[in-house]
């Protein structure tokens, strides 16, 4: 019963990481982690990563938001039903998403072509240290304002829902084990 609890303990811990290799389609050697990489048009991006800046999708900058209480607006407006918005708050929540949702567009179109110039940088070979700082410091610009767009429309969504609502917002989003909204 030991080795069978033991078996199906290992197993379970191997499956994700198995599912993850699978899903990259790639089995990395340690020493490989970036094996496959060199192909991508954008070194540092995944095409995943790319649709997502270009998309104006969250990526995880408002984690903090959202496992703190501060409902994010496009699973507002998904939960709308549930959450028993009212007319006004779900034209509210709709304003506050597309605004955000616009601004990341915009800011994710500049993180991406400023990727693809840094990756140029160095595939061009033309990198130097003056070049390099720049591109960093706008690339961290942007991902700052991006970041601050994201959070910022979930700080606005408090201004739109009830302390009701964001519960029951958090149960849906699994988050209700965790602290309570303040």
């Amino acid at each position: 019963m030991r080795t069978l609890l033991t078996i199906v303990l290992l197993l379970g811990a191997t499956a994700p990481l198995a599912a993850q290799q699978h899903q990259h389609g790639h089995q990395h050697h340690p020493a490989q982690p970036y094996a496959g990489q060199e192909q991508r048009r954008i070194k540092a991006l995944s095409e995943a990563d790319i649709r997502g800046y270009l998309n104006g999708e969250g990526m995880g900058y408002a984690k903090v938001a959202e496992l703190n209480h501060y409902p994010g607006p496009r699973h507002v407006l998904e939960l709308a039903e549930q959450l028993g918005l009212t007319a006004e708050q779900k034209a509210r929540t709709q304003a506050i998403f597309e605004e955000m949702r616009r601004r990341a567009v915009e800011l994710g179109e500049k993180i991406v072509a400023g990727e693809a110039e840094l990756d140029r940088l160095f595939a061009d070979r033309v990198v130097d240290e003056a070049r390099l700082q720049h591109a960093l410091h706008q690339l961290a610009q942007l991902q700052a304002e991006l970041r601050a767009t994201h959070l910022r429309a979930h700080l606005a969504m408090r201004e739109v829902l009830t302390e009701a609502q964001i519960a029951t917002y958090d149960r849906l989003r699994g988050y209700g084990r965790g602290g309570t909204p303040r």
